[in-house]
């Protein structure tokens, strides 16, 4: 479906009566024409970001000294973070649909960044499929139980279940989210449908090797392990602030729909313009479930456009929405709420 630029801004000038009038399932028609990149800016923001990336990388091994070496693995994880939400806009077809160049850019990522294609988009497009759906499974790495699931569990799975949401379990996200549960496990549950989850491993093995050799063991923290470590914890607590915050809502398979997964289950997280350029916009998480397709470039324009999006359920970034957060445990069906484990 096309909208005409004579509809979209006569749309513009609906009363605001109307517009409140719409339906969920009327929104998703609405956020339709945004889902149009520009060639042109998906193209300099990839690069500017990638070259970025690639200078601060460098600096960390080849710098002239001591402290720009420092200063640029500093920074490195915040260009990281942001080069990962364009390669996950990429894999959503928001951006660079059809380009060889950027397919060949991407899957290289993809190995660096331990989320290669076959796995970064199986686990993914599921997520999206089942966001905020009480159904257990093996895909995704922040699953909910219901008080009743969790006391009901043995021992054994409530540790498992309970270490999966540790905050030190993000916080090592390098090895428990990416290497393991990103590359070791798929692999070694599918060995040939997950190749590239191999060659991601070796590659970081590699990198780790040639590092060590070349400038010792400080070169492999400044230049590999620091900023990595960073850029995946980072990662982890966004992907799990986006989907674990004091208002979310989880339903069952029956009551479940798509657009009230993507407006009650998934955060608006606040932060200052810097934070959302080092994050890609992804904090307008609500509207990118609403439609993963529109560019996240665009996604503020989307949410200024639309009076309705305003309105979403927030998180943020400050210390007191973080320890939030990570308190949050199960499911209480009774509350409607994600609850601490001491009010079980």
């Amino acid at each position: 479906m096309e909208f005409s630029s004579k509809n979209a801004t006569a749309s513009l000038h609906i009363p605001l009566e109307r517009e409140h009038a719409r339906s969920r399932k009327d929104l998703i028609l609405a956020i339709r024409e945004f889902a149009v990149e520009d060639r042109l800016k998906s193209w300099f923001f990839t690069g500017s970001t990638l070259l970025l990336m690639m200078v601060l990388f460098a600096g960390t091994f080849y710098g002239p000294t001591v402290y720009v070496r420092v200063a640029c693995c500093i920074f490195t994880p915040f260009v990281f973070v942001r080069m990962f939400v364009i390669y996950h806009d990429y894999l959503h077809r928001a951006i660079l649909i059809r380009s060889q160049l950027a397919k060949v850019l991407f899957w290289v990522f993809g190995l660096i960044t331990l989320a290669p294609f076959s796995i970064w988009r199986r686990s993914h497009d599921h997520h999206h499929k089942h966001n905020s759906k009480l159904v257990l499974g093996d895909v995704g790495p922040f699953q909910v139980m219901t008080c009743s699931q969790y006391l009901a569990a043995d021992k054994t799975t409530r540790f498992r279940y309970l270490a999966v949401r540790h905050p030190l379990t993000i916080l090592m996200a390098y090895f428990t989210i990416f290497l393991y549960g990103m590359c070791l496990q798929p692999f070694m549950k599918s060995p040939t449908r997950h190749f590239d989850c191999l060659i991601a491993l070796l590659l970081h093995i590699l990198l780790a090797f040639l590092l060590i050799s070349a400038g010792g063991w400080p070169a492999f923290m400044l230049t590999l392990f620091i900023p990595l470590s960073i850029s995946f914890a980072f990662g982890a607590y966004l992907f799990y602030a986006q989907h674990n915050f004091p208002e979310v809502l989880f339903l069952s398979k029956i009551e479940w729909s798509y657009e009230n997964a993507a407006l009650e289950s998934s955060s608006y997280l606040e932060m200052g313009s810097f934070m959302q350029w080092v994050t890609g916009n992804i904090g307008y998480h609500h509207i990118h479930h609403l439609n993963c397709t529109i560019p996240f470039y665009r996604l503020p324009e989307v949410m200024a456009r639309i009076p309705e999006l305003q309105k979403a359920k927030k998180t943020s970034l400050h210390w007191r929405d973080v320890l939030a957060c990570l308190r949050l445990k199960v499911w209480d069906p009774v509350k409607n709420k994600m609850i601490e484990l001491k009010e079980l």
